[in-house]
């Protein structure tokens, strides 16, 4: 399959959505459209993964080469990989991160939307559980 990346401004955010595989050849398309935007000032980057299909370790690689890049000037980085594809199943991306060890390095959101406004999933799903006894805390021990 072949790798595509466009762009587009959402909230002062750059956002670049990759679609296809990424893999040793077609992680330098990535690479290079990650320095594109820091060389236009962008300092703020979203790297929509929801349509990767593939990502091998070379390309995990190549993520983790833009997270530094960002910190070195500053930015910030977050990521889009959706927990479960269409089927039901866990995403092959995050499957990848998983058994690399490498989701802890990174800023990731289920959506966009989240990513450019920070929203934290984490959060959001703990403000969905009914509260338990006490105020808001559930005790350890009955």
């Amino acid at each position: 399959m072949v790798l595509a990346v466009t762009s587009e401004e959402r909230s002062g955010w750059a956002v670049l959505r990759v679609a296809g595989e990424i893999d040793l050849v077609s992680g330098a398309t990535v690479r290079l459209r990650v320095h594109e935007a820091v060389a236009d000032g962008r300092r703020r980057l979203v790297l929509d993964l929801s349509e990767v299909h593939f990502c091998d370790s070379s390309g995990v690689g190549v993520l983790i080469a833009a997270r530094r890049l960002m910190r070195s000037c500053a930015g910030e980085l977050r990521l889009v990989i959706p927990g479960h594809s269409q089927d039901g199943r866990e995403s092959r991306v995050q499957r990848v991160f998983t058994a690399l060890g490498v989701r802890r390095l990174f800023d990731i959101h289920p959506d966009v939307v989240s990513a450019v406004t920070g929203a934290d999933p984490a959060a959001d799903l703990a403000a969905e559980l009914p509260a338990g006894p006490g105020g808001g805390t559930v005790p350890l021990s009955a």
